[in-house]
């Protein structure tokens, strides 16, 4: 989830679990430490100076680990009681800072980028999949809490209204999410692919677009759908970027389905293979869910590879895609990014 809408979200529950005896004048503070503390697990970003092939293996890893949470809590609540100038010291800003390291978790687990919630003890990566990265939806329910408690600024109860509905909302994600795992399976058992694997991803714009993917171990067939559309939605040049990205997702009862190979076809197909297999590659074997043959290039041999789960259409240029290269068949492949 985006950094803004993680900030944002730490102060809607800073201000709905604000105590009624709390002292004067120490509700801002309360909700800036939220607002902060919300956010500061991406700090991780820093990594992406090392080089993409680190920032690929340490994103929401130690910073957003509930093992490590007690401790990023009394720093972070430290840090910022001298910055807020918390008259009461760190353990004033304690408990709401380790509910916004908490909250900041929980938002991340229910997109699909995966989060390593047992670092630095486990690389296991938590992710339940039921909202995309970046859900208007989601972050604009935040806002209207927080601009109704500002308007009622004497009452939680516009906060607690409004987190309520932002778990429902993300209840009724969960629910369009088994819809789509259930029109998959129905198209697995049409194909005749009793162990396929399905496969559903959130999209953006609406909690009702999904692209659905059957997998086995030679390809991924998939479908860009919206649960409860029964015609098409036409695009002009004009209407907008918003409603150029929601114009791909079509009625189940239409929809196309797309096949992507995972290691390509014909001559490359062998290149691919051990490519993929090779020890340059286990970063990205570990962090990609649905990966996919995406062409080779020259000078030096490439083949190149993209994980599905953020296939986009509309997006100029796909993320996540990494390459395996090397200069002669002699020498070793290496990971690269595009």
């Amino acid at each position: 989830m985006d950094t803004l809408t993680h900030a944002l979200s730490g102060a809607l529950l800073a201000r709905a679990t604000a105590p009624k005896d709390a002292p004067p004048r120490s509700l801002p503070r309360r909700i800036a430490a939220g607002f902060f503390a919300c956010a500061a697990p991406d700090l991780d970003f820093v990594v992406s100076f090392v080089g993409p092939v680190e920032y690929l293996a340490n994103h929401r890893g130690v910073t957003h680990s509930l093992v490590l949470l007690p401790l990023w809590a009394l720093l972070f609540s430290w840090v910022l009681a001298k910055i807020l100038r918390e008259p009461r010291g760190w353990r004033a800003l304690y408990g709401v800072t380790a509910m916004g390291l908490a909250l900041h978790i929980a938002g991340d687990v229910i997109t699909s980028y995966g989060t390593m919630v047992l670092a630095p003890l486990s690389d296991w990566r938590a992710q339940i999949g039921t909202t995309f990265i970046i859900d208007l939806w989601f972050s604009g329910i935040i806002v209207a809490g927080l601009v109704a408690s500002a308007v009622l600024r004497r009452s939680r109860w516009p906060a607690v209204a409004a987190s309520a509905l932002l778990a429902g909302y993300v209840g009724f994600q969960y629910l369009q999410k088994e819809k789509a795992l259930e029109f998959g399976g129905r198209h697995a058992r049409a194909l005749g692919l009793g162990g396929a694997t399905v496969n559903a991803q959130p999209r953006p714009v609406s909690p009702f677009n999904w692209t659905v993917f059957v997998s086995d171990a030679e390809a991924h067939r998939f479908a860009h759908v919206n649960l409860e559309r029964t015609e098409a939605r036409s695009y002009r040049p004009g209407d907008g970027f918003i409603a150029m990205l929601d114009s791909v997702y079509g009625p189940m009862s239409a929809a196309p389905w797309e096949t992507r190979t995972r290691f390509g076809e014909g001559a490359t197909r062998a290149l691919a293979q051990e490519a993929w297999n090779s020890p340059a590659m286990a970063v990205y074997r570990w962090f990609a869910d649905l990966p996919a043959f995406d062409g080779t290039s020259a000078g030096p041999a490439c083949v190149w590879f993209i994980d599905l789960r953020f296939y986009t259409p509309g997006r100029a240029t796909q993320p996540f895609r990494y390459g395996a290269c090397r200069d002669t068949p002699e020498t070793p492949w290496r990971l690269v990014p595009p």
